[in-house]
């Protein structure tokens, strides 16, 4: 597959094409680059289904990422029009299920206790994890397309207008709120906040990840992802809808129109940083830090010098959901839904799946030596990877 090395700040075109698709409803297929065609790959590796099911209609045709989450060894699912799965992971057997007969606009947060979910009313509930019984409910200011976070003592929930609201997990009781100033554009997606045990970690639309005071919501630092530059709105518009990745005391940050970088949790500090543009948190692997880039490229840096090592443009434009890592191979989902399956040490498409023809914008999961992915159109499945002979 071609490899190429490219500048990493983007050109107006490339801001007004990528903007449209994600501002305007966000559900058009219409962009003003044309996706690069599905790719064709000799595959060496293949991922393999270990189980496969249906949770409800999906993202229903919403412009959503209902993301699942693993907690206590069950996986838990939701659909756009309610239906609450937990799945055991190995095996997909269905623990329970619930139809929660309302809409639902973000993916699973949950804790040793509780689930959270947030309806499309903007109420934030809390449900039993052992049953999907609702425990309380607490109506939010704003619609929230992000998962409410917990630390187990404290639930975080962000709106798309950069409002942040602290329930207290056992009784739902609203403990503070932050407000941020929304900027005249952005993208259509929050990124989940994160929660410790003192401090949250918490993305803006205005291009910026503050810190705040799980204790009470007072901002203890903050750090600029993006900085606006241009002559109009569009060119001017910078995000941060990646969930930070904590590394060892440190945050990685990535944004649109901006940089990744790694600061400090105490302090915010700046360790490193260079120049990229992705609405999507970076993979890990041994050597390597990788970007699904806002135009579609796939980049692996080195870890320890920063340096681009490889760059596939194979699939540009293809509106790529957040990597991830199984054994020595890096996947993508695209807006066709398709997995492609890359090589970390070289960038080289080893394989590819057709899965979801509704797309896959859910990031993946990984659980053990499987990988867990949630398809736009409802298909949940698990995979392992193995060599094609």
């Amino acid at each position: 597959m071609p490899m190429k090395f490219l500048n990493p700040v983007m050109s107006p075109l490339v801001v007004l094409a990528v903007a449209s698709a994600l501002l305007v409803g966000c559900s058009s297929t219409e962009n003003f680059e044309e996706p690069d065609p599905v790719p064709e790959v000799v595959s060496t590796v293949a991922l393999e289904p270990k189980w496969s099911l249906t949770v409800g209609e999906g993202y229903d045709g919403q412009y959503l990422h209902l993301e699942p989450t693993i907690i206590g060894g069950s996986l838990y699912a939701v659909s756009a029009d309610g239906d609450l799965l937990a799945v055991g992971p190995a095996t997909g057997d269905i623990r329970w299920r619930r139809e929660l007969e309302q809409s639902i606009m973000a993916g699973v947060g949950g804790d040793s206790r509780h689930l959270y979910l947030v309806t499309g009313e903007a109420e934030l509930l809390a449900l039993e994890r052992d049953s999907g019984e609702e425990v309380w409910r607490l109506r939010m200011p704003n619609e929230v397309l992000a998962p409410p976070q917990s630390n187990g003592n404290l639930v975080l929930t962000q709106t798309i207008d950069g409002k942040v609201v602290a329930a207290d997990a056992a009784s739902g009781e609203r403990l503070w709120q932050y407000d941020s100033p929304a900027p005249a554009l952005s993208v259509r997606d929050t990124g989940a906040p994160v929660v410790g045990g003192e401090l949250a970690l918490i993305t803006l639309a205005n291009g910026r990840v503050v810190a705040l005071s799980t204790a009470n919501g007072q901002p203890i630092w903050q750090y600029t992802v993006g900085e606006p530059s241009g002559r109009t709105e569009l060119e001017r518009l910078v995000d941060v809808t990646a969930k930070p990745v904590i590394v060892e005391g440190a945050a990685l940050l990535a944004g649109y129109q901006g940089k990744l970088a790694l600061v400090e949790i105490r302090n915010g500090q700046e360790i490193w940083s260079r120049a990229t543009s992705t609405f999507h948190s970076p993979a890990l692997g041994p050597q390597r830090v990788f970007i699904a880039k806002a135009n579609g490229d796939v980049v692996g840096l080195d870890a320890s010098t920063l340096e681009e090592v490889w760059l596939q443009d194979a699939l540009s434009w293809r509106r790529l959901s957040e990597p991830a890592t199984i054994g020595d191979m890096l996947v993508v989902g695209d807006f066709e839904g398709y997995l492609h399956i890359l090589s970390q040490d070289n960038g080289q498409l080893q394989g590819q799946l057709e899965f979801d023809d509704e797309g896959i914008r859910s990031p993946m999961l990984r659980w053990e030596d499987r990988l867990i992915v949630y398809g736009n159109g409802g298909r949940l499945a698990v995979f392992t990877l193995e060599d094609r002979d």
